[in-house]
C-alpha cells in the first residue's frame, strides 16, 4: 500500500538548465538542491495547479497499481529565478510559479514509447488502459503516448490531463458514474485483452484508503488556488469522493473499454 505524504520529498530548485518546449505547459529540466535533475511541472503554466493536482494524483495512483512512474517531488521555486531569465516568455512563467511546484525525477536516456515497435503484454497494457479510464486521462494516444522506455522497462509519465472534471467542477457527481469514451483512443487498448481479469487486481491495489492518503498529500496551497470558490479542505474532499465513488462504479468505464477494444479487433 502507498505510503502517507511522509513520503513525498520537498526539494529546492537551484538551478534551471533547460526549457522544454512540449505542449502548452512549457516545463523545464532544472536541479534541485539534493544533486538530482527533475522535469518540473509549473503551477504559473497552463491549466495551473490543476495540471498539478491531477499529475500527481495520477502518478501516485499508477505507483500504488505497481506500475513504473518516475518518482514526484515538491519543488519550490525561488523569486529569484525570474529576475535573470533573459527570455521574457519564460520569466513570466517562473515568476508566476514562484513557491510550490511538482518536480518529476529525470529519466537520463530514456526514449519515447513506441507502440509500433515494441508491443507489451495483455496484462500491463491491461492495467494502464484500466488506469486511464479510472482517472479519465484523455492524453494517452498514438500521438501522445506518455510513456518512456528505461532501463528496458515502461515507465508512465504526465498524468496533467486526467481527472479533467475539475475544469467545469459543477457537476463532478454526474462525471464521477460516466463512462469514459475517449478510451476508444488509447494507444494500448489494442493489447488490453485482459481488462476484465486485471480489474480485481487493480480494485485491490486502488483501495479507497489509498485514495485517501494520495489526495490527502495534495499541498493545501494548490488547493487554495484552483479558483473553484471553496476552501481547501471542500476541494480536496470533492477529489476524494469523485475518485472513491468512480472506483465503485469501475464496470462501467470497464464495459466501456471492453466495447471499444472489440471495435478495434
Amino acid at each position: 500500500m502507498i505510503e502517507t505524504d511522509a513520503s513525498i520529498r520537498h526539494v529546492n530548485i537551484t538551478r534551471y538548465v533547460t526549457p522544454l518546449r512540449e505542449g502548452g505547459s512549457m516545463p523545464a529540466l532544472a536541479e534541485a538542491d539534493d544533486g538530482f535533475l527533475y522535469v518540473i511541472k509549473f503551477r504559473g503554466a497552463g491549466q495551473g495547479v490543476k495540471a498539478l493536482i491531477a499529475d500527481f494524483i495520477g502518478g501516485e495512483l499508477a505507483r500504488a497499481a505497481g506500475l513504473n512512474t518516475p518518482e514526484l517531488v515538491f519543488a519550490t521555486l525561488d523569486e529569484a529565478f525570474g529576475r535573470t531569465e533573459p527570455d521574457e516568455e519564460i520569466q513570466d512563467l517562473l515568476k508566476a510559479s514562484v513557491g510550490l511546484n511538482l518536480g518529476v525525477h529525470y529519466l537520463s536516456g530514456s526514449i519515447t514509447y513506441d507502440a509500433l515497435v515494441t508491443k507489451l503484454d495483455a496484462d500491463l497494457a491491461s492495467k494502464i488502459v484500466w488506469l486511464d479510464a479510472f482517472l479519465t486521462n484523455v492524453d494517452r494516444t498514438v500521438k501522445n503516448t506518455n510513456m518512456l522506455t528505461w532501463n528496458k522497462q515502461l515507465w508512465l509519465i504526465d498524468h496533467g490531463a486526467s481527472l479533467y472534471f475539475h475544469h467545469t467542477w459543477d457537476n463532478w457527481q454526474e462525471q464521477a458514474i460516466k463512462p469514459f469514451v475517449m478510451i476508444k483512443d488509447h494507444v494500448l487498448l489494442p493489447m488490453a485483452s485482459n481488462l476484465k481479469n486485471i480489474n480485481d487486481y487493480m480494485l485491490n491495489c486502488i483501495t479507497p484508503e489509498v485514495i485517501h492518503n494520495v489526495v490527502h498529500a495534495i499541498p493545501e496551497t494548490w488547493l487554495t488556488h484552483t479558483n473553484v470558490g471553496l476552501p481547501a479542505n471542500e476541494v480536496r474532499e470533492v477529489y476524494q469522493q469523485f475518485l472513491t465513488i468512480r472506483l465503485a462504479h469501475s464496470s462501467t468505464f470497464l464495459n466501456e473499454a471492453n466495447h471499444a477494444r472489440e471495435k478495434l479487433i
